[in-house]
């Protein structure tokens, strides 16, 4: 007897289909599994065997042979219990399928007493199935709130191996609508966080709003306790909603790793990622044995923020020199190369020294000359030179700790103009779908900033004297043309480019390892 079931798993954060053909033929009693399983998946024969005879179904005393096809792709995932358990049930005629069986999928991993329990990776799975012609998906019932995200499908929630078996011979299936996608999407969202705490530090605000407006990169240098951490956490409530399109790719990623809740199955609001300082490169960038995503893709549509940012490690740094240039990362490793979305506003914070005190005019600074030489030494040319937006968050007055701060902006203020500019960004930019400035490529860039003679001599000037590179110079466009667009002028004004020069602060030349400036720091300047 011979069964063809068709189940799927994730290849990084794409599904791909896998076909299941059993075997049951007779002679000694076995069971065997082929088709470059991994021991998770050999595992697996343990589980069906003790799920199907705590179902009160009796098993196949028979030569079992499972083959998973293709056989070059090697299997990982416990998701594919189900699957084989069907194969067997199938060619033993436990149920059967009112439709030919390539039109079914399944999907699920077994308990020993024969429950079905929640798998990750379903929501890329079914979008891929569905393409591949697929209608009916078997799957656990606690994922389906998320199945129920792909429209046009007839789903097939089951809870064990019973319910299983009782729903396929009555073809009894759930349909999904194209009302399905759209749960969630504009619906306010309530943040814990907002931008009316936020003491003072207005021209820091003001940087936060264009970098959220264009969606740039952002770097914040000051001594401990001005508020950089606190301005970094409340950046994701002043930027604009998910569309539909960004949200289904961010809750496929995060689907491929299992962080969706049965509550809320599609993301609807920006992530934002804060990874420890002490993060190794595999948990930022992606990759280990089973190559998964890593933080930087978690990070997708959303915002990735490093704080402490000298204090991670070297090579992690480095790391993000493709993402961040790219929108996206690619990992090879001996079990084959995957590429990951990962286009995100970086926000990285740091002190200004190790103590946290250099030029403070509170506080003395207690560090050496060397010391302060090797923290900026972390902070490559390369990196700094991918970050659009440069600026130091300066020490508060004391008289300010006490403000009443009800007539402070809040975040859904700030949010109006950000997605006003937003608009302008999409209008202008159908054709490329580079929605946000910060993401334009170079001959964009040169479409859509237009600027006179003025500006051509400032951006000049501020390349000579501050050594830009090319890419710094491009960056400033982009930021001029983000503040044109909060202002909602259609041209680029001399204002506008002074002002985006003035964000590239760390920019000055040799700035992180200038002697004579270090020097007169550490000698009580």
């Amino acid at each position: 007897m011979i069964s063809k079931i068709i189940t799927g798993t994730t290849i990084g954060i794409e599904g791909f289909l896998i076909e299941v053909e059993v075997d049951i033929s007779r002679g000694l009693p076995s069971f065997t599994i082929v088709g470059l399983p991994d021991k998770a998946v050999n595992e697996s024969r343990e589980r069906i065997l003790s799920a199907i005879k705590n179902s009160n179904i009796e098993f196949p005393i028979k030569k079992i042979i499972i083959n998973l096809a293709p056989a070059y792709i090697k299997k990982t995932n416990a998701i594919l219990d189900l699957p084989i358990a069907c194969g067997i049930l199938e060619a033993t005629k436990i149920f059967s399928l009112f439709d030919t069986r390539f039109n079914y999928i399944f999907l699920g991993e077994l308990s020993l007493d024969g429950s079905i329990k929640k798998v990750k990776g379903i929501l890329p799975i079914l979008i891929h199935a569905k393409k591949q012609g697929i209608k009916y998906a078997v799957i656990p019932y606690s994922n389906l709130n998320e199945a129920k995200l792909v429209s046009g499908l007839n789903l097939i929630p089951v809870e064990n191996i019973l319910d299983l078996i009782e729903k396929l011979n009555k073809n009894e299936f759930i349909k999904t609508s194209e009302q399905s996608n759209i749960i969630n999407i504009g619906n306010q969202i309530a943040y814990p966080y907002d931008f009316s705490e936020i003491i003072g530090n207005e021209y820091a605000k003001r940087a936060i709003e264009i970098a959220a407006a264009g969606m740039h990169n952002l770097i914040m240098v000051g001594p401990p306790g001005t508020g950089k951490t606190m301005i970094a956490k409340r950046i994701v409530t002043i930027l604009p909603n998910l569309t539909l399109e960004e949200a289904f790719e961010t809750t496929a990623i995060y689907s491929s790793k299992g962080l969706l809740s049965e509550d809320e199955p599609l993301i609807f609001w920006r992530p934002f990622r804060a990874p420890h300082h002490t993060s190794s490169d595999i948990s930022i960038i992606g990759g280990g044995k089973a190559i998964q995503c890593g933080e930087v893709s978690l990070a997708h549509n959303g915002v990735l923020f490093f704080d402490e940012f000298p204090e991670f490690k070297t090579n992690v740094i480095q790391a993000l020199r493709e993402p961040l240039e790219e929108g996206s990362v690619t990992v090879s490793r001996a079990s084959g190369t995957i590429k990951f979305p990962a286009r995100f506003m970086f926000v990285a914070a740091m002190n200004p020294c190790p103590c946290g005190y250099l030029g403070s005019q509170k506080r003395n600074c207690t560090c050496t000359y060397r010391q302060i030489k090797q923290y900026y030494n972390k902070i490559s040319g390369p990196i700094l030179d991918r970050i659009d937006i440069q600026i130091e968050v300066n020490e508060l007055d004391f008289t300010k700790y006490d403000t009443d701060n009800k007539s402070a902006e809040k975040s859904a203020d700030i949010r109006k103009r950000v997605e006003k500019a937003l608009k302008i960004q999409q209008e202008r930019s159908k054709k490329s779908k580079n929605y946000y400035n910060a993401f334009l490529q170079n001959f964009e860039i040169n479409e859509y900033v237009n600027i006179d003679n003025i500006s051509k001599n400032l951006i000049k000037n501020a390349v000579e004297k501050l050594n830009l590179s090319p890419r710094a110079y491009y960056k400033i466009l982009k930021i001029a043309r983000t503040i044109a667009d909060l202002e909602e002028s259609e041209k680029v004004l001399p204002v506008h480019i002074s002002e985006a020069i003035q964000y590239r602060f760390f920019d000055r030349k040799n700035y992180f390892t200038n002697d004579i400036y270090f020097s007169k720091i550490a000698s009580g300047f």
